[in-house]
């Protein structure tokens, strides 16, 4: 999986072995959270997400370093994100600074009452949720690399033409948006890693050929659209209809892979400018020396030079 091997990029960008429809097994015990009482279902709301701006110049912040400098950084960048009025450019900054801080606010599991002491009730939830899910699939990972990897980062496809495509095959299939939403971001960072994982797996769903040649539908393997509507077509050839856990863990056989994406569909679904935030994320990458951020314009197949 390339994102995995990138998220764990929202959650984190590492490499594993990937095989999106069959792959590793491992156990370990879950983070509980209480969630809010949502509905659901397989459209996204009727809410119009901002094009794509020209964020190649924008980095990220630099990590808060402490428990109260990171639930500022928290709110902060969680209070633009949930303002529907927010301009395009504060949204994607805001993304990525909320990307910063629930990285590091993974990997310091002893930051988490602070933290929550520090931001309003109504923020828990995400909180929570996001810390979850970088542990996750950062539990994924037991070898880190000692290079970057040979992909290529792209800009991804506007926002309004990914939530058609969720739509359209969670309808067709039964599988709720948010689910396909999630599974797109944690493989290829909603599109912008491209490159074939170690197992062979291509395209921005992260499907092997074998497994593709039967749930493709003759369609292309690295078309967006073909992609998200294969990935719903196996996932209700696996359960996904009554049992999305079973679906999803055949998707990627890993418990903390079944997790982390349904954590982050349900931060998805949680309020109507969810999505947004997630589409800025960046790409990064831990290797054994720490996070390196490849922003787009990354070629890792280049020659050098």
């Amino acid at each position: 999986m390339l994102l995995v091997a990138a998220l764990a990029v929202g959650a984190c960008a590492e490499r594993a072995e990937r095989n999106p429809v069959a792959a590793r097994a491992t156990t370990t015990s879950s983070t509980s959270t209480t969630a809010p009482t949502t509905t659901v279902t397989t459209a996204p709301p009727t809410t119009t997400i901002a094009a794509p701006v020209d964020v190649h110049g924008l980095r990220p912040p630099a990590p808060a370093g402490d428990p109260a400098g990171l639930a500022a950084q928290i709110l902060a960048a969680e209070t633009t994100l949930r303002d529907p009025a927010a301009k395009p450019e504060a949204v994607a900054a805001a993304a990525l600074g909320q990307q910063v801080a629930y990285r590091q606010l993974g990997v310091h599991p002893e930051w988490d009452g602070a933290v929550l002491a520090a931001v309003p009730p109504e923020l828990h939830y995400a909180v929570q949720h996001n810390a979850a899910a970088r542990r996750e699939f950062r539990a994924m990972h037991r070898t880190l690399a000692t290079s970057l990897p040979s992909w290529r980062i792209v800009p991804p496809d506007p926002p309004d033409q990914l939530m058609a495509a969720y739509a359209e095959a969670g309808q067709v299939h039964g599988i709720p948006w948010s689910y396909l939403a999630a599974i797109h971001l944690v493989e290829t960072g909603i599109g912008r890693i491209r490159g074939t994982s170690v197992a062979g797996a291509q395209g921005p769903m992260q499907f092997l050929p074998t497994t593709w040649a039967a749930y493709g539908n003759g369609g292309d393997i690295n078309d967006t659209s073909d992609a998200i509507m294969a990935a719903a077509r196996y996932l209700e050839a696996n359960g996904g209809r009554t049992d999305l856990a079973r679906a999803l863990w055949n998707y990627n056989h890993s418990d903390h892979y079944v997790r982390g994406v349904t954590l982050y569909a349900e931060l998805i679904g949680e309020h109507p400018q969810g999505f947004r935030a997630f589409y800025h994320w960046g790409i990064w990458y831990l290797t054994a020396n720490g996070d390196v951020y490849l922003p787009v314009g990354y070629d890792g197949a280049a020659p050098a030079g």
